[in-house]
């Protein structure tokens, strides 16, 4: 009797571990979920304020979005450019005025983490413009350096 006693006690025992596990696993994947879409949220924010100050001919805030450092890498139709200082010469080199410039819109395609505080982000730039349309493709990475996402490397065609 005894030994039914302690056995019933250890499976009630055995499945309370089991049901907090279980319950550990959810609140840890809940959190998780969160923290991505928060992640999501804030890249597209970074991407929208890139849009307004582009169409605003303003290539400094465009450039706020990228990480301010030499070790930036751009890689475009001209090769690889190194630098936050070189990828903005670029851009206004490229994009004199308002009429080179135009308006930009971007449809992103795809977001997905690398690594915690790392993400890829895949998609489309459009540029409308009286001198003529352009548009291609894009992946950037975003990197949370400092509380803040910043682009790190992008390559754009």
């Amino acid at each position: 009797m005894k030994f039914a006693y302690f056995l019933i006690l250890a499976l009630i025992f055995s499945c309370q571990t089991k049901i907090k596990e279980v319950e550990i696993l959810n609140a840890s994947e809940h959190a998780s979920e969160e923290i991505f879409e928060k992640d999501i949220t804030e890249i597209k924010e970074v991407m929208s304020a890139q849009e307004i100050a582009w169409n605003n001919h303003d290539l400094e805030g465009f450039m706020d979005g990228y990480w301010q450092n030499d070790n930036l890498k751009f890689y475009g139709s001209n090769g690889l450019t190194k630098g936050w200082s070189n990828t903005l010469a670029n851009y206004k080199k490229g994009y004199p005025t308002p009429t080179e410039s135009g308006k930009l819109r971007f449809v992103i395609n795809d977001i997905s983490k690398i690594e915690t505080n790392n993400y890829w982000v895949m998609g489309e730039y459009h540029l409308t413009r009286s001198i003529g349309n352009a548009n291609g493709v894009f992946m950037i990475i975003f990197k949370k350096i400092d509380g803040q996402w910043k682009i790190v490397a992008d390559m754009s065609c």
